[in-house]
Parts: structure tokens; sequence; C-alpha cells
């Protein structure tokens, strides 16, 4: 086992415990304002924007340094045609037979439904996979770590970037999704783990009114 090199941490700077608390207030105030819309405007988004927070979401934190994970940017309109028709005929099976009344219930006050008009007018989807294990170069296989921890914090950043850069997103996870593997041309070690939309907001846009847990409900300082 060959000896592993370190390096000193780069570019970090320490700032004094004001200005701490003074960016990670307006950093919160910041990301309180992002919501998931599911209306989205048909409005072109450069292709950078998506590809420089693709790279932030591979700075990541992930197990063993395997980034196990694999984007797919689809922008064209007969492939998002054929994801829609996939996905919505998966969700029709979920709102009129798989899903439990108490699930149902919890969903109504968002109004979701088996129909998914965002997959198409949207500029972009991102379909995020987690990949099991990668393949060397001499067909060994290589095996990951941690993979949907790792996999959810690089989805995590992603959205924020997103959001930083200026646009809207919707996280969708019709179950199941193996017709991404299909559809997408993806390899068997690599499964589906969420299709985020991505573009600016419609006009008409409206999202739930809805309320966030008290600070008192989910932290506990021992």
């Amino acid at each position: 086992m060959s000896k592993p090199k370190f390096i000193p941490l780069p570019d970090f700077r320490k700032i004094s415990p004001d200005d701490m608390i003074k960016r990670s207030d307006v950093f919160y105030k910041k990301m309180k304002k992002r919501r998931t819309v599911r209306e989205f405007s048909n409005q072109p988004v450069p292709r950078e924007v998506i590809l420089n927070c693709i790279k932030t979401a591979a700075t990541a934190p992930n197990g063993a340094n395997k980034q196990p994970w694999h984007f797919v940017v689809i922008s064209n309109p007969e492939i998002k045609r054929k994801i829609r028709e996939a996905a919505e005929k998966e969700e029709w099976e979920f709102y009129h037979n798989r899903a439990p009344d108490e699930w149902l219930t919890a969903l109504e006050n968002l109004g979701t439904d088996e129909h998914k008009p965002f997959l198409e007018d949207a500029p972009f989807l991102i379909a995020i996979f987690s990949k099991s294990y990668g393949i060397k170069e001499n067909g060994e296989i290589d095996k990951h770590y941690y993979v949907k921890e790792s996999v959810g914090i690089a989805t995590g950043m992603l959205i924020t970037a997103i959001h930083e850069a200026g646009l809207v997103s919707l996280t969708h996870t019709p179950s199941p999704m193996g017709f991404l593997n299909e559809i997408l041309n993806r390899p068997s070690n690599e499964k589906p783990f969420l299709l985020l939309v991505v573009g600016y907001p419609s006009p008409e846009t409206r999202v739930p009114k809805i309320t966030k847990k008290s600070l008192d409900e989910i932290v506990t300082f021992i």
C-alpha cells in the first residue's frame, strides 16, 4: 500500500467571529428565499451556468474520495418528452394504486398530482445517478463507499449552487426510476438518485404557503 500524500490546506482564511456571524446570517437569509417550484419558464439558461453548478456539486465530501456520482444534463426536447411520458406513467400508478391514503393526505397541501409538464417546460433536467462501483482501466471492480450519503450531499450543494446562480429547481423522484437508465443509456452500476428540474420560474408561478419547524424542534445543544 502506497503512503498517502498530504498538502497544506489551500486558501483557508480565518475571519473574525463577528464576520462569521454576519456571513452566516446573510447566507441563511439568501437560502431562506429558495423555494421548490413546479411552473417553469422555457427561457433559455446559459449552459455554462449549469456546468459551474455541477462543478460545485463535484466538490462535495464523499466516501474514500470515490466521487460516486454521474450527472446527465438533458436539454433535448425529444428526450425530455420521453422522460415525461415515462415519469407520468409511474406517477399515475403511484397516485391511483400504490400510494397509501396517509401519504396522499400529506401531499394534498402541496397540490401535486401525476401530471408533470415541468419535465418538458424547463430548459434543463439534470439526472443524478449514484454509482455503486466503478470500473478500473484493467476491468476490475472499484467498490464505492457511503454512496447514498455522498450523492445526497452533492445534490444538496448542486441545489444550493443553482439557487445562488439565480435559478429555481424542483427535486423529482418518480418511483421506480429505472426508465432513466434506458432512456439515457446509463450502465447497470449507476442507479437513478434524483431528477432535478432547473430553469427560471414561470411568471405565473405560485408556491404552497408552508412553514418550517422551529429551531427548538430541530436543534439540540448539549
